[in-house]
């Protein structure tokens, strides 16, 4: 349940009313908006039945909520939630442009691509040093040499980096050179290593399970929220479905069903979802449109020489033409004024 406090509360009945909660044995969130407080209640609430938090007069209501994911749930934290990374902010109407190539494969690589995408406007640099594979013959990563590239090109071209973390063994190591976590589709239903993300300081990108409804996501963020961790930025990459013409189906309308449910910024990655590089600029520009709060793309100088997933990537040139298109549509709906898109 949620515990609405009049716009006249002060801070002293605000924490009042959370101590009597938790000495209750019963956890707390607690959102601070602009016109409105709430306490969000999490546990039995049968043990607040002897309680008169109803005739406080710091309590303007008292609403219940069915909903199975409680700290992700609009109701209890109605404003957008705004992720700050190293300034770059992700939701609140701030576009996120996560770029780079699908993995690590050498210096030379990443500098290069960073410097592309770096110049055509993205603010965020993604690779992956560790890949989960659908295949155990297939690249499995550079681990952490390839960390290493990929936080000194991070630094090089002043961009917080994004990379996929896919077990509880490697979430430290990771740790130690992300600004972002990413979990992977393969892994958003892993339990353990979403708790794991939860008791970390860094913000997590959490990429919607490959069948996974909305609600079972939303759950899986629950879960990295539950330990702690409010930053968490979601993403939605397709869906596997009977169609094969692309490598997933791109469920658009994911996000303003999330928008509607959750506070939580959603990014879209039509990379993943189209699987060929002709379908990703006009995903890209849907998901915009479509109300998310930033993109992740694939872009590789040489997408034919890629290690892995090189006919989903952009060419450094496409990607320029794919910005230039963003900002139109950025500016026509109001969004987009943190990009910075180089002459």
């Amino acid at each position: 349940m949620i515990i609405v406090l009049k716009p006249t509360a002060t801070k002293e009945e605000m924490n009042h009313i959370v101590d009597m909660i938790q000495k209750a044995g019963l956890k707390t969130n607690v959102s601070i908006g602009d016109h409105q407080t709430i306490v969000g209640v999490i546990g039995d609430k049968t043990k607040l039945s002897d309680m008169p938090i109803a005739s406080l007069a710091s309590v303007e209501s008292i609403v219940q909520v069915s909903k199975p994911y409680k700290i992700a749930s609009r109701d209890f934290h109605p404003d957008d939630t705004i992720v700050d990374v190293k300034g770059r902010k992700i939701g609140g109407g701030n576009l996120a442009i996560v770029a780079g190539p699908c993995s690590v494969e050498s210096e030379a690589q990443m500098m290069t691509i960073t410097k592309a995408v770096k110049e055509s406007g993205a603010n965020f640099l993604r690779a992956g040093a560790f890949k989960p594979r659908t295949s155990p013959y297939a690249f499995q990563g550079m681990g952490e040499e390839g960390l290493k590239l990929l936080k000194k090109a991070g630094r090089e071209f002043d961009l917080p980096v994004v990379t996929e973390v896919m077990d509880t063994a490697t979430i430290d190591l990771i740790c130690e050179y992300a600004d972002v976590l990413q979990i992977g589709t393969r892994n958003a239903q892993n339990f353990a290593l979403l708790k794991e993300a939860g008791k970390r300081n860094l913000p997590v990108v959490l990429k919607r399970g490959m069948s996974q409804t909305i609600e079972e996501w939303l759950m899986s963020a629950e879960y990295i929220m539950s330990e702690g961790n409010k930053n968490v930025i979601l993403c939605e990459r397709g869906i596997r479905t009977f169609e094969t013409a692309t490598r997933n189906t791109f469920d658009i309308i994911a996000v303003p069903v999330i928008k509607e449910k959750s506070h939580l910024p959603i990014i879209v990655d039509p990379s993943h979802a189209a699987g060929k590089w002709q379908y990703v600029v006009p995903m890209a520009l849907a998901g915009i449109v479509a109300g998310a709060d930033g993109i992740m793309i694939e872009v590789h100088h040489e997408p034919e020489k890629a290690i892995s997933d090189g006919a989903q990537s952009l060419k450094p040139k496409k990607f320029t033409e794919m910005m230039k298109e963003i900002v139109k549509i950025a500016s026509v709906i109001g969004v987009g004024e943190n990009l910075k898109i180089a002459a």
